[in-house]
């Protein structure tokens, strides 16, 4: 009996593929993306710190709602002071709950990558016909307040069906951030076409390394910068790319925001940080659709 396979892409080990440099000769891209949801209260989809409440389990949804209520802000203050350009991966239903926050992104100028409509649902548990609803909706709404529809997609809790990819480059996304599975960006095939991965690492990702593993703060950040020092070091060699994922209502928390201060601040002032090209994920896939085919894997 054959291993059976997605059919998305290739095996491509990364020393065997060609030499590329990023804009200006750089050599990592980092980008930050600042997950910014909303939740229904009652509902049973959602994280949950320490033990679950009978429903509608109010102190959890609050932990989640700080999020949206202080720790965005923090954190938007944040990255103003280091300078860090953001993609924000927003739930569509912030633009009727929170239309605050939405204001306050636009005015940043930032990427919108598009999160569903909220992470009280899981697109890729529906039928077809009902994701593909799902992902219209949501995408619809980003356009008719951003003024353009989003390039970029992240599947709440990355949790896809068998046909996301199809329905996502069916819908004119160019670029989702779902398989983590490789520090250079790759090509999959979907029944439309190829559609772009974009490196989303799970372990500079707050949320399971925080919530699910229990680490502590300070040894999630020290990951993050070892994390960055030997990708800086690595891609001297061949050009990678580095996500740092944070949560509103995780790293929003003072007690935490203090040393993801001090991490960044290490990564900035690192004596490498020559080699970095800081990004967005959107610049990332549109500078990967101006390369000759055969250089990124899949093209």
């Amino acid at each position: 009996m054959p291993l059976p396979t997605h059919g998305r892409f290739d095996f491509s080990p990364l020393p065997a593929r060609p030499d590329y440099a990023w804009p200006n000769g750089k050599r990592l891209a980092v980008y930050v993306a600042l997950n910014i949801e909303s939740f229904g209260f009652g509902v049973e989809i959602g994280p949950v710190l320490g033990n679950p409440l009978p429903m509608p389990d109010h102190r959890n949804w609050s932990w989640r709602e700080y999020g949206n209520r202080v720790g965005v802000w923090r954190l938007l203050d944040l990255f103003d002071q280091l300078e860090i350009p953001l993609a924000h991966q927003v739930n569509s239903y912030l633009y009727d709950t929170h239309p605050e926050i939405m204001e306050a992104l636009r005015q940043r100028d930032d990427e919108i990558v598009a999160h569903g409509r909220t992470n009280s649902e899981q697109p890729g548990m529906r039928p077809e016909a009902d994701e593909k609803a799902l992902i219209a909706e949501a995408t619809a709404a980003i356009k008719k307040h951003e003024g353009t529809a989003p390039a970029g997609w992240m599947t709440p809790l990355m949790a896809e069906s068998r046909v996301t990819p199809d329905l996502l480059k069916e819908a004119g996304y160019r670029f989702l951030v779902d398989w983590p599975c490789d520090d250079q960006p790759y090509w999959m095939r979907t029944r439309a076409g190829p559609i772009l991965n974009i490196p989303y690492a799970v372990e500079t990702n707050d949320f399971v390394p925080i919530i699910h593993l229990r680490h502590d703060t300070q040894t999630f950040v020290d990951a993050m910068v070892r994390q960055f020092e030997e990708m800086v070091e690595q891609s001297e060699h061949q050009p990678l790319v580095l996500a740092i994922s944070v949560h509103t209502f995780i790293m929003g928390q003072p007690h935490r925001l203090r040393l993801l201060r001090e991490g960044l601040k290490r990564i900035r002032n690192h004596p490498l940080f020559e080699r970095v090209w800081l990004t967005r994920p959107g610049e990332i896939a549109s500078y990967c659709e101006t390369l000759e085919p055969g250089i990124v894997p899949g093209s």
